[in-house]
């Protein structure tokens, strides 16, 4: 297989496919194999529940810590400064490690806590050591403009849904502007793809699975790296499997033109912001 490229920008570096456990719950074994098949990036939140399973698989896998690029996030309830660190403090013991490399606020308050404090707390937390690099996630670009205005230490990423369904050029084209990396979840739209008859001609022209065309598509944007997530092996090392070939521009414009309005899966009522 070849070797994975990363994206650089702050002086982070960052495997460009990483492996997601959003609702893959005790993950161990997965995780473990996630790593023998050649991830380094390894993606969990205090609120899918993943980290002690993340934690066990690093540990078992016999990768060294500092060959994985690990992140996790602090999600919404926990937004004010004494909450934040409580729950940065949790998430280092579920994961058996004393840093991580990305720590990303999971989504924007709802209760009107200042963005100072939560961007004061985010900060703190690199300061002490405890992440090398930070970012936020589900952020709008009006979102992001404030959390960086407040923020004492450069925002690296911005974690946010992307697949060929739903159009992000707004926030795509911010991030490349302000020198962040967009990593994509849900980069294969939940399997909502697997039937698309275009994407089904494209993987069948290049012997590829729809899946490896559709994270060709997303990598080969250039900033953009996704974080797919499977429970089956094959699948696991599939996906990693996509820089040994490179889509056409008719190829690259036609999934690009799969885009609707209707395409945004995460979006839950009370908390997503107004998105671009």
């Amino acid at each position: 297989m070849p070797a994975i490229p990363s994206l650089t920008t702050h002086g982070c570096t960052m495997p460009q496919v990483g492996f997601g456990t959003s609702q893959l719950g005790d993950c161990a074994d997965l995780v473990a194999t996630a790593l023998k098949l050649g991830y380094r990036h390894i993606d969990t939140a205090w609120k899918y529940g993943s980290e002690k399973g993340v934690g066990a698989g690093i540990h078992t896998s016999g990768v060294p810590r500092s060959e994985i690029f690990l992140v996790t996030k602090v999600s919404h309830e926990n937004l004010r400064a004494a909450d934040f660190a409580r729950s940065v403090d949790e998430s280092l013991r579920n994961l058996q490690v004393d840093y991580v490399d990305m720590l990303h606020v999971h989504w924007p308050t709802i209760d009107k806590i200042p963005m100072a404090e939560t961007m004061g707390a985010l900060a703190k937390a690199k300061q002490q050591g405890l992440t090398r690099h930070i970012g936020v996630a589900n952020f709008n670009i009006a979102l992001i403009e404030e959390a960086r205005r407040h923020c004492p230490e450069p925002l690296a990423t911005l974690q946010g849904e992307y697949h060929p369904y739903l159009d992000q050029t707004k926030v795509l084209d911010y991030c490349r502007k302000h020198g962040m990396i967009f990593t994509a979840y849900c980069p294969l739209a939940r399997g909502r793809l697997f039937q698309d008859p275009v994407l089904t001609e494209i993987a069948q022209a290049r012997s590829k699975t729809i899946a490896q065309v559709v994270l060709r598509w997303i990598v080969q944007q250039g900033n953009i790296a996704p974080i797919p997530r499977s429970s089956n092996p094959e699948r696991i090392a599939q996906n990693l499997d996509v820089f040994n070939f490179t889509l056409s521009d008719d190829e690259m414009k036609r999934i690009h033109a799969l885009a609707r309005p209707d395409g945004r899966i995460a979006n839950p009522a009370g908390r997503a912001p107004a998105w671009d």
